[in-house]
């Protein structure tokens, strides 16, 4: 969706748009999620909110699983290292990031109560798969409370 088209879009729904989330998992669709998100926060005076989510593995029943340490750390290091990739080293000044524990599609889904807009990302890998739409991307569109916009990661050209 061109950024104009949105605006045009969101300016319909509410006078006042004050909060986008945008999920983040450090692909170059969420990049991507990112700096649409930014865009129209500028356009719209709003505050964007990057969200990174982690949890530790399953466990099942009388199994115990090694080695299953520095799962926060890792997925911080992946929503910091998202931030400067989307930005550089000076991220706007109306981004909050927070790291949450659980399964993204339920805390975005959450997010999206409190939200005017939630992006995320959509994950294609290759042709006939990047038709299909992710399963976090799906959950949101399905069940936000907000309008979702689905940014595609930018398409690589061939030479």
């Amino acid at each position: 969706m061109h950024i104009s088209l949105a605006l045009e879009t969101l300016m319909g729904r509410s006078s006042s748009i004050n909060r986008i989330i945008v999920g983040v998992d450090g692909s170059e669709a969420s990049l991507e999620a990112l700096r649409r998100a930014n865009d129209l926060a500028g356009a719209l005076n709003a505050q964007v909110e990057a969200i990174g989510c982690w949890d530790y593995p399953r466990m099942y029943d009388g199994y115990m699983v090694a080695g299953i340490e520095g799962f926060k750390e890792g997925a911080e290091k992946v929503l910091n290292d998202a931030v400067k990739n989307a930005f550089g080293s000076d991220a706007p000044v109306n981004l909050k990031v927070s790291l949450l524990r659980g399964d993204p599609r339920s805390l975005l889904i959450k997010a999206s109560e409190n939200a005017d807009l939630l992006v995320v990302g959509r994950r294609g890998h290759g042709r006939l798969s990047g038709m299909l739409i992710g399963s976090v991307s799906s959950s949101c569109i399905a069940h936000a409370k907000c309008p979702v916009m689905v940014a595609h990661a930018p398409e690589e050209e061939d030479n």
